[in-house]
C-alpha cells in the first residue's frame, strides 16, 4: 500500500509501485481531470503539479510519490468557485474540445505560482508542452496573462 497526499488529503492506494500516477488517479481514485493522451509525456492532457511542479501524470510512477503534495485540477477550484486560472480559461474561451483544457490549466498554475509577472516568451516556453490540437494557443496565452493580472491584482 503506498499513501499519496492529493489535493491536501491523503489516499491509500494498492497498485503496483511502477503504476503511472493518471491510472490511479482515474482508475483508482475517480478523479478524472488529467486525461489520457498519448501515454508518452508528449502532449501534457495528463499534467498535474508535484510539489508546485508541473508534471506528467501518465509517466510518473507511484512509487516515486509518497510524502510529496500531489495537486490536480480537481484540487483548484470548483464549479461555483473557480480558482483565477479556470475563470480566465472560460474568460478568454481557451478551450475547445476542452479534453487538453486540464492539463493546460494545471501547467499555467504552476508557472504562476512561481513566475507571476511572466512576458509573452515566458508563457509560451512553459506552455510548450502542452498541446491543444484545436488549435487555442493563443487564447491561451491571452488567459494565462488574465489569470496573471488577477492574480496579482488579489495579491495587493
Amino acid at each position: 500500500m503506498i499513501t499519496l497526499s492529493i489535493n491536501g488529503h491523503n489516499h491509500d492506494v494498492t497498485a503496483e509501485p511502477d503504476t503511472p500516477l493518471l491510472y490511479v488517479l482515474r482508475d483508482d481514485l475517480q478523479m478524472n481531470g488529467a486525461k489520457y493522451g498519448c501515454g508518452l509525456g508528449q502532449c501534457g492532457a495528463c499534467t498535474v503539479m508535484i510539489d508546485g511542479h508541473a508534471a506528467f501524470s501518465c509517466l510518473t510512477p507511484i512509487a516515486l510519490l509518497p510524502g510529496r503534495a500531489i495537486k490536480t485540477i480537481e484540487g483548484l477550484g470548483t464549479a461555483t468557485s473557480l480558482n483565477p486560472v479556470q475563470r480566465a480559461f472560460i474568460e478568454e474561451q481557451a478551450a475547445q474540445c476542452g479534453y487538453c483544457t486540464a492539463g493546460m490549466v494545471m501547467r499555467a498554475q504552476a508557472l504562476l505560482e512561481h513566475n507571476p509577472n511572466p512576458d509573452d516568451n515566458t508563457i509560451r516556453d512553459a506552455m510548450m508542452p502542452n498541446l491543444c490540437r484545436c488549435g487555442t494557443h493563443t487564447r491561451v496565452l491571452k488567459a494565462v496573462k488574465r489569470a496573471a493580472q488577477s492574480m496579482n491584482r488579489a495579491s495587493l
